[in-house]
């Protein structure tokens, strides 16, 4: 008879065996999907990177090479690769500039990641390493850089130039780049000499002319034309201006209802009501001395009825109605005025003055212009042309970046090389660091001295040069102790790109390492995707 052995029980001291395969699998598809977006961007860099057309679901085009603009537009799903969409928004609302670069260089990051994974080092063990190469990283690019002061106008314009030159209107850039600097300039508060609100400068849209067009207006513009109802007027010298955000029009019952009338009498009685309704409040804007109004749109009401702009044409009253909610805050603090919520509180304190207000016609249609204004507030307005609706969006999002340069600059002063002169030097000091260090940090560190390399060989990719060849040279120049030699893309060589004034703010750089490291070791850390129904 054959005995019947009872199977041992496991000794928990004996090492059981865990699968791993399905960590390693979701983390393999999130770096591959977040790889294949950064792909799809990289092409993009450089001045003479390949420019997007970006058609949607309505059938509206984008022509663009901002790396934000592109990955905003792009529907991506897989949960990864939104990661990297959110980097692009984060870099740009952090320094404004460099959003194609921060993907760039997390892609590369990405891929060396996958391959120190394959040899079996921790994703834990990769994540520090990342870190502490990122925390070195930055202390050599400030080493690099060169301090600027704002009255040096010059070295802001270069810069600016250099943000200007991989867009779209690359051309336009000695035009474009001065505007951006003094625009800045103009909006900067002594109070706070390091912190600039971009909401002060106001670019306005119009169609028609070239990009050669665009001026930076000292006062208002408008993008509206004057109420024409009853031949009001459309010029004012010595304008007394109110804005208002209440409605000359009868008022309307606060609930839904309908009101039957009778007879021709009562008729006759609502008219004769209306007309001194409207009449009364007319008489109280004109007895402060108004004689411009700013009538914020409304959604309740009409804001203004022809009745009452009848009234106030015979009154000797400029108009120019629905201007836009988000617009009050930037016309009042130009005009240094109060918005005035009702007509018992309209009072000549109150006012803004100006020298002059006037419809002007340009391109197709007209805009107003308020010039001269008395104690104007520290905002600015830039008036963009262009020949059709892509090349002005083109040019409103690159005059943004040149703004957001600029910006980098008043907040942070210093100014490095661009054309991949950083990236190289750091490759080279961060590979010398790494091999000091001992075990796997080692190992990390060179690999992510490597991936920074990804910028130059995509710029020389990029011209159409050879780009083993370009970055082997530059490896070689700055072994020599040549720390500002970068490509010069428009020579198709190796130049001190210092020299020939390529140069981007250090914030630039820092921000975007520390944010493509940080994105890389989160996608590192996740081993699961649990979807939620």
């Amino acid at each position: 008879m054959a005995a019947i052995v009872a199977p041992q029980p496991q000794s928990s001291k004996t090492e059981s065996y865990t699968d791993n395969k399905r960590k390693e699998d979701v983390r393999q598809a999130n770096i591959i999907a977040a790889r294949s977006v950064a792909n799809a961007v990289r092409t993009s860099l450089g001045p003479k990177g390949m420019d997007k057309m970006i058609s949607n679901s309505s059938n509206e085009v984008i022509i663009t090479n901002d790396g934000a603009t592109i990955l905003n537009k792009m529907q991506v799903l897989q949960p990864a690769a939104k990661m990297l969409v959110e980097l692009s928004k984060s870099q740009d609302s952090a320094a404004g500039d460099g959003t194609t670069t921060v993907v760039v260089i997390a892609g590369a990051l990405l891929e060396k990641c996958l391959f120190l994974l394959s040899h079996g080092i921790h994703p834990t063990v990769i994540s520090d390493s990342l870190h502490k190469a990122s925390v070195k990283a930055i202390d050599v690019l400030t080493a690099m850089a060169v301090p600027v002061e704002l009255s040096d106008r010059d070295s802001l314009i270069k810069s600016a130039s250099t943000s200007l030159n991989s867009k779209v209107v690359s051309q336009y850039s000695s035009l474009l780049a001065p505007i951006a600097v003094d625009s800045v300039l103009s909006v900067v508060d002594p109070a706070h000499p390091e912190m600039v609100d971009l909401r002060d400068v106001k670019i306005v849209k119009k169609l028609g002319g070239t990009v050669d067009d665009t001026e930076r207006v000292k006062g208002l513009v408008f993008d509206k034309k004057v109420s024409h109802a009853a031949g009001g007027p459309t010029r004012m010298e010595n304008a007394k201006i109110a804005v208002i955000q209440f409605q000359i029009s009868p008022p309307k019952t606060d609930i839904e209802q309908s009101i039957v009338v009778s007879d021709y009498s009562q008729m006759d009685r609502i008219l004769k009501e209306e007309r001194s309704y409207i009449l009364g409040m007319i008489k109280k804007i004109k007895a402060t001395g108004c004689n411009v109004l700013l009538i914020q749109k409304s959604i309740l009401r009409d804001a203004v009825t022809d009745l009452s702009l009848h009234y106030l044409a015979k009154a000797k009253i400029l108009v120019i109605r629905d201007v836009e909610r988000d617009e009050i805050e930037f016309i009042t603090k130009t005009l240094n005025c109060l918005p005035i919520a009702n007509i018992e509180h309209f009072r000549a304190e109150k006012l803004g003055f100006a020298d002059l207000v006037e419809e002007v016609s340009l391109g197709d249609g007209k805009i107003v212009k308020i010039s001269g204004i008395k104690d104007m507030g520290k905002t600015t307005t830039v008036l963009v042309r262009g020949s059709n609706l892509l090349v002005l969006d083109e040019a409103d999002r690159s005059l943004h970046d040149a703004l957001c340069v600029v910006r980098c600059l008043v907040a942070k002063r210093f100014l490095i090389a661009g054309g991949g002169a950083p990236e190289i030097e750091l490759s080279r000091q961060l590979g010398a660091w790494a091999k000091v260090l001992h075990g796997m940090e080692g190992y990390c560190i060179r690999a992510f001295a490597e991936a920074l390399e990804v910028v130059p060989y995509t710029l020389a990719e990029n011209a159409g040069l050879n780009p083993i060849a370009i970055v082997t040279e530059l490896r070689n120049r700055h072994a020599k102790g040549e720390i500002n030699t970068g490509i010069n893309v428009r020579k198709g060589q190796i130049t001190n790109i210092l020299e020939e004034n390529v140069v981007q703010p250090l914030l630039v750089s820092t921000s975007a390492i520390t944010l493509a490291t940080e994105c890389v070791r989160m996608i590192l850390k996740i081993d699961d995707i649990v979807t939620v129904r």
